[in-house]
């Protein structure tokens, strides 16, 4: 995301409208857009991965993956965001067919100018939905997964997988992967 919003303030639907005819994905933050930046081959390589992984895991249970495309909103705190991959188990998000709000995991793939809000404020943003289950980083830089997982006293727990390891779990979505299959055909920044 680019730091520096765009000047006037827009509603939630003037920033739909516009969402739905623009060729740049912008970002909503409490009544300001935000044009996103484009994505270097790593991470787009190592989004593609999990959402085919994930695709094929979930099909047929009437769980939902999406890419980079589909927008997550926060209504709590007037946000939307575009997370690189998402899973919604909630029936009530087929109602919202631009948008999702009951996602159970949001995967965020980490890049030099997202890190530290994904790490930050994003997270933050996130954990106020109630659905979320699993928050997960994706390092573009070498092979690391970081699952942070909401137990049942409501507290974010950190698992880590780096290239030590051989696999990965996603607990919300009861899928187990290799860190092989997850980083096929990426150059490591």
């Amino acid at each position: 995301m680019i730091a520096s919003p765009q000047q006037n303030y827009v509603t939630v639907e003037e920033y739909l409208q516009v969402e739905e005819q623009s060729n740049i994905k912008h970002e909503y933050i409490d009544g300001y857009i935000y044009a996103m930046a484009g994505a270097l081959d790593a991470h787009v390589t190592i989004a593609g991965n999990l959402f085919a992984l994930l695709r094929n895991h979930v099909r047929g249970s009437g769980r939902r993956v999406y890419i980079a495309d589909m927008k997550a909103r926060i209504e709590s705190l007037n946000r939307f965001y575009y997370p690189d991959v998402m899973v919604t188990c909630d029936q009530r998000d087929q109602e919202t067919p631009g948008y999702k709000r009951f996602p159970c995991l949001i995967v965020e793939v980490l890049s030099n100018s997202t890190e530290a809000f994904d790490r930050g404020d994003k997270f933050a943003d996130y954990q106020t939905l109630e659905s979320l289950q699993e928050y997960v980083l994706i390092n573009t830089k070498r092979q690391g997964v970081e699952c942070f997982r909401r137990n049942e006293q409501g507290l974010w727990v950190l698992q880590s997988y780096t290239s030590d390891h051989q696999s990965f779990r996603l607990n919300s979505v009861d899928f187990e992967e290799t860190m092989a299959a997850l980083s096929e055909n990426v150059v490591f920044e």
